[in-house]
């Protein structure tokens, strides 16, 4: 199970490749940032304040109708597998929260490609600095990297083209360990003028973080630190890095739900935050507008065109997202917020129901206060979780019994299965260290937990006996949108064990490890 983002999935449809953009001269969001630099330094310079919390009110008093959440939060809790955590921000007041256990308001998620808009962000400050340009050529920043004899396309390609992922190329250039990630982008053929050719391209926002410390000499975590997480009041951000030490830029961000929601009020603020200016208005408008068109269909918020590191959305709403259901949705016209993170194979069908549900809920002005309908919102936000582990049959007499797997590719040497009163325990060894599981029963219990190439990290378990002779738990590590799906299937002397992730990269489900009984 892989936790970095290689694409973007999008449900059942990709994001539409081959579509033409804009060109320069004609593109009233490049044309806008042309003098971003001279008048933005000027609106940065100052004190930044400190953040506060966001502000709560009752949905009512917002133009909002809890009884309209209410039919959000339940179609989501019952046909979207998995919500993790909703945010609704409405004329700069949160009128609803929740989280699915073992989800919770304290914990960092990763962003996966939400990422980018933060990425985004760095760029744009970069640029209002003076310290890089939109139209500067992106083989400037790096000449050791570049090819002996760089192609014409290549020559031409601009930091304009890595935000509107225009860059020319038709696949995504690779990024592995074994060379520098900078000089593999720029080996990748590039068959196309860029600026003429979308392709969603996770290793062209990482040529924007690497311009970005080239330019200014921090990683984008560390320039976005003072300039936009303090003054938001995002604590203890982190973001992976690459080999070489430079912020992976496209994917790798962990911030909590609240901070996206803060961030997403910032632009839906056009930069301005508690009255002071963190990002150029003129950026966040150049940013969120269509820069590339990259598709058709009328309904597929993947199809409405794409900014500088944003997706345009239907309804006039733009947004950024992440691999399997991460969301910062910004609706100016309704004056709201919409954040979302999950854990989902179709990304379009949540957005699907926040158009059908939630959409229609923000009215133009207060509604009259709905007290019964408020409380009941209430007592559902705070009861959400995903489904514990089910089952009650009786168990097998297999407690303390150790099973051995013969060599394998996963490493997994052997599992012991613990049951007292309390619960139960799975002993996993892998690669000769053994890992506890300890699994509630029909509830999460939390705890560290580890499991193959998974580090130690916050996860939940849950087990039950779903017959006489299997065993099933779920581990849900809730830093992500990841849950470990786990069956022991004991006979005689043999444990049949089988593994799955609910979403994924590739393949998700493990093939099955046959252990005996020592």
């Amino acid at each position: 199970m892989s936790v970095r983002e290689r694409h973007h999935p999008s449900g059942s449809r990709q994001p539409a490749a081959g579509s033409d953009s804009p060109s320069h001269p004609n593109n009233p969001g490049v044309t806008s940032m042309k003098h971003l630099s001279i008048v933005a330094l000027f609106a940065l310079n100052g004190s930044f304040c400190v953040a506060g919390d966001l502000p709560r009110s009752s949905p009512e008093d917002q133009g909002v109708s809890s009884s309209a959440l209410l039919s959000f939060v339940e179609a989501a809790d019952k046909t979207i597998d998995s919500m993790n955590s909703f945010m609704l921000l409405r004329h700069d007041h949160v009128v609803a929260e929740g989280w699915w256990a073992p989800y919770d308001a304290d914990s960092p998620h990763s962003l996966y490609s939400l990422s980018k808009s933060f990425t985004s962000t760095a760029v744009g400050l970069a640029i209002a600095e003076g310290k890089l340009g939109l139209d500067d050529e992106v083989l400037k920043f790096f000449p050791d990297d570049a090819p002996p004899e760089p192609s014409g396309n290549l020559k031409a390609m601009r930091v304009s083209d890595l935000l509107r992922m225009s860059t020319g190329h038709q696949v995504e250039p690779p990024r592995t360990p074994e060379q520098p990630w900078t000089k593999t982008f720029l080996a990748q053929p590039v068959p196309h003028k860029p600026g003429t050719h979308f392709l969603y391209n996770t290793s062209a926002t990482y040529m924007l973080s690497a311009i970005v410390q080239k330019a200014t000499g921090m990683t984008v975590l560390d320039s976005l630190k003072p300039r936009l997480f303090e003054p938001l009041g995002i604590e203890r951000p982190t973001w992976e890095t690459s080999p070489q030490g430079i912020t992976t830029g496209g994917y790798g961000l962990s911030i909590r739900t609240e901070d996206i929601a803060r961030f997403g009020q910032l632009y839906l603020q056009k930069g301005k935050w508690r009255g002071k200016r963190l990002v150029p208005e003129a950026w966040v408008e150049a940013a969120t507008a269509l820069q590339t068109s990259n598709g058709s269909n009328p309904k597929s918020d993947w199809d409405q065109g794409y900014g500088y590191q944003f997706w345009r959305s239907r309804h006039g709403a733009y947004r950024g997202d992440g691999a399997f259901g991460q969301y910062c949705v910004v609706l100016p016209e309704q004056d709201a917020v919409i954040v979302i993170t999950s854990g989902v194979k179709d990304m379009q069908a949540v957005l699907n129901l926040v158009w059908e549900r939630l959409l229609p809920a923000l009215k133009p002005a207060p509604l009259a206060t709905d007290d019964e309908a408020r409380k009941e919102l209430e007592h559902a936000l705070k009861g959400l979780s995903l489904r514990p582990q089910e089952g009650s049959a009786s168990p097998a007499k297999v407690s303390d019994r150790k099973y051995v797997f013969p060599t394998n590719s996963r490493k997994l040497e052997a599992i012991t299965l613990e049951g007292d009163d309390t619960g139960d325990t799975l002993i996993v060894r892998f690669d000769g260290m053994d890992r506890r599981i300890a699994c509630g029963r029909g509830e999460w219990k939390k705890g560290r937990m580890a499991f193959g190439p998974l580090p130690e990290q916050p996860a939940a378990a849950s087990g039950a006996w779903t017959g006489d002779d299997t065993f099933a738990a779920k581990v849900c590590f809730y830093e992500t949108p990841f849950i470990l799906k786990l069956k022991l299937k004991f006979s005689g002397d043999e444990l049949l064990f089988d593994a799955e992730t609910n979403v994924g990269f590739g393949r998700t489900e493990q093939k099955q490890l046959v252990g005996k009984a020592e």
